[in-house]
This record gives C-alpha cells, sequence and structure tokens, in this order.
C-alpha cells in the first residue's frame, strides 16, 4: 500500500545526523520544497492527534473540543487547515509533473490509485480501537480527503484557474442555496438542525442509516463534502499564487489580505448561514480557509523568507509532516494497543487517583498521544524512511 523510499545513510554520529539531514533538506531542496507547507501540514496533524485523543471526552478543556452545532472552536480549525494543505499540495506537485511534461494519463492513473489507497485506510481505521467488525461506515475523515483530494486533483489538471475559481464560487452558492432555501418532505426551508436540514436528507436518500452513522446523519457525509472540495480549492489557489512568482514580500502580502478578507467574509455570511462545521456551511469555509491562508502566510514569512527555519518548533513540524499519513495510521493503532493493554487505564485513571484533576490527567493522556506518533515519526525521520501513498 505504501511506497516506500529509503534513501542512504548518513556516516554522522546521531546527534548530528538528524541536524544535518534537517538542513539539507531546507537549504539544499533540490524540488524546490516549500518547507513551510511541510511544517504547517506537520503541526496540524500533531494538533489533530491531540484533540482526537484526550484521555476522557468527557473531561477536555474547552479550546481542544468541537463547537456542539453553531459556532467555532480552535480545533474546528484543525480538519479544514489540513484540507488547505492538501490543496496546496496539489498545486505545487502537479505544477512540476505538468512542467515535466508528464502524460495525463499517467496522472490521473496515480490520482485514482492513490485515491483508492486513502478511501480504503479510512475504512480499516473505523473499525478500531473497538474492532467491532458489524459496523459499515463509508464516511470518515481520510474518506473525505480522499475525496477532495481526487476531485481537487483532477479539476487542477484539467482546468484553470480562473475556472477553478468559479468552481469554488459557484459551490459554495448552491450549497447555501440548497441548505438554506430549498424545503423537503421532512422539514421545511432554511431547517439547519442535527440530523435535519437538507444535507442530512440527501444522503438519506442514497444510503441507509447503518452506512451513514449511528445517528442518523455524518458530519463527514456526502453532500458536505461538497463545500470540503471547496476548501481544497481554496488551498489550490493559493498554492498557485505561492508559484506565480518567487517567495517575496508582495507575495506574503496578497496571501494575508486574501486571508483576513475571507475571515471577514464568512464572518458576514455566518451571520445568515452560521459557521457549521459538522454540515461545513460555505461561511465555515472561507471563514476556516482565510485563517489557513494568514497561518500559510506568517510560516512563509517566518520560515522561507526570514528563514527561521532551525527552530524546535519547526524541525517538530517537518518531523511530523513528512509522514502525515502515517502518522495518522499510527495514531489509532497505538489507541488500539493502549486500550487492550489498559495502559490507558493504567496512566490516566492513576493520575486521577493521584489527586490529578480530571482535566489535566485527560490532557497529559492526550500529549501521550502525540509523543507516542512523535517518536515513530522521528524514528521514521531519522532512517530517512518517507512513505508515499
Amino acid at each position: 500500500m505504501f511506497k516506500l523510499l529509503n534513501k542512504d545513510k548518513l556516516k554522522l554520529p546521531w546527534q548530528e545526523k538528524i541536524m544535518k539531514q534537517f538542513e539539507n533538506k531546507i537549504y539544499n531542496n533540490k524540488s524546490n520544497r516549500i518547507i513551510s507547507v511541510d511544517i504547517f501540514r506537520g503541526l496540524t496533524m500533531a494538533m489533530m492527534i491531540l484533540v482526537n485523543y484526550p484521555g476522557s471526552e468527557s473531561y477536555v478543556y474547552a479550546p481542544l473540543e468541537h463547537s456542539e452545532w453553531n459556532g467555532i472552536t480552535p480545533t474546528d480549525l484543525i480538519f479544514p487547515f489540513f484540507i488547505f494543505i492538501v490543496g496546496v499540495s496539489i498545486a505545487l506537485s502537479y505544477t512540476r509533473q505538468i512542467e515535466a511534461s508528464k502524460p495525463r494519463k499517467e496522472m490521473v492513473k496515480k490520482i485514482l490509485v492513490r485515491t483508492i489507497k486513502i478511501y480504503v485506510i479510512g475504512l480499516f481505521l473505523h473499525y478500531l480501537p473497538d474492532l467491532d467488525f458489524t459496523r459499515i461506515d463509508l464516511f470518515g475523515v481520510l474518506q473525505r480527503i480522499a475525496i477532495v483530494f481526487m476531485v481537487c486533483a483532477l479539476l487542477f489538471i484539467y482546468t484553470n484557474w480562473k475556472t477553478q475559481i468559479s468552481i469554488t464560487v459557484g459551490i459554495l452558492i448552491v450549497y447555501w442555496i440548497t441548505m438554506s432555501f430549498i424545503p423537503t418532505g421532512a422539514f421545511g426551508t432554511g431547517v439547519l438542525e442535527p440530523g435535519v436540514n437538507f444535507a442530512a436528507w440527501f444522503d438519506r436518500l442514497f444510503f441507509s442509516v447503518k452506512m451513514i452513522g449511528k445517528h442518523g446523519w455524518n458530519s463527514e457525509g456526502l453532500y458536505s463534502t461538497f463545500p470540503a472540495v471547496a476548501t481544497g480549492l481554496t488551498g489550490m489557489l493559493a498554492g498557485r499564487l505561492i508559484l506565480s512568482k518567487k517567495i517575496i514580500e508582495s507575495t506574503i502580502i496578497w496571501l494575508f489580505i486574501a486571508g483576513v478578507a475571507c475571515i471577514v467574509a464568512g464572518s458576514i455570511w455566518g451571520w445568515q448561514f452560521p459557521i457549521n462545521k459538522k454540515i461545513w456551511t460555505s461561511s465555515y469555509v472561507l471563514y476556516t480557509s482565510g485563517w489557513a491562508s494568514v497561518t500559510l502566510a506568517v510560516f512563509l514569512w517566518f520560515i522561507d523568507f526570514l528563514r527561521y527555519k532551525n527552530s524546535l518548533v519547526a524541525r517538530a513540524g517537518v518531523i511530523f509532516g513528512s509522514n502525515a499519513i502515517v502518522i495518522y495510521v499510527m495514531a489509532d493503532i497505538f489507541q488500539t494497543i493502549y486500550k487492550y493493554s489498559h495502559f490507558h487505564d493504567f496512566v490516566y485513571n492513576g493520575l486521577s487517583n493521584h489527586g490529578m484533576s480530571e482535566v489535566n490527567a485527560s490532557l497529559i493522556w492526550a500529549l501521550i498521544s502525540v509523543s507516542s506518533c512523535f517518536l515513530v515519526a522521528y524514528i521514521l525521520y531519522r532512517k530517512k524512511l518517507f512513505f508515499k501513498i
């Protein structure tokens, strides 16, 4: 399932090896890779693990929880940030392939194969950590990423940036109209409650309740994947802007301005069409893409322009981001191991029983989860083992 890339080992002591490897990746990058994107991806993945695996879902600090419905928390930025990065990466990768005159047929084949691989991995992860093989759930985080990747990558190689902007705007407007102004036989116009909205109704037209999720609706359902594609497209457009010229002040400023404009537009649109992650509203797309653009601009400024590339945060981001999907899979595998070995109960209950507050014990367990994954990422990075799906 994975393509293994194993480069020659360095002959330096291991303390210098990881530093030398990191510097070579940054300063002697023959593929002109923009290191900020790798750091952004890695830190986003680390945050995703942090919020997904607390010691107890009942005891979590508010910023590390998802919004119950309308509204947004810092945690609600993580998933769209990752999809935004997928879009940026598509622009960077496929531009090089197109410039190298790689046949479209070959690119399409690899896009479809990669999509299937990511989707199948997502299905597999649904059975962890409970190992309940009676469940059938076609939707999930990796499944959505797979679909977004496929659609955005195909659009990138077959359309220009003007068409991509038109498609993005069209998706957001059509989604807004259908969610806000189209009634169904089950409910009236503009109802946006859990399981009682146009997206949930649309999904139930094609899938049984068991295939959608235990609540009869799914936050990664089919219809709400359309605006998620728009999030990916905004990342692609940001990637095009970065590639249009060298990383200079004007590029970063325009990326920052575009991000602020999207934040403002999303906030205003949210007055009528609330910002909502679970149904991925159009206002949510603009708001989160805006913050992703601003964040990327900040990374570009400090990492690629001012060259603060050797900081601890930068190195951690690169290490995490070098095998992002592998680390995401390992996070679930670790939780399964910790559950059935009772290591989770030993640590979490031990901390709680010795006087630590439940919320702090839960946070410490989440940090252990991140540290476990980082250890794997560090070993792979040190060994120069990079897995490509």
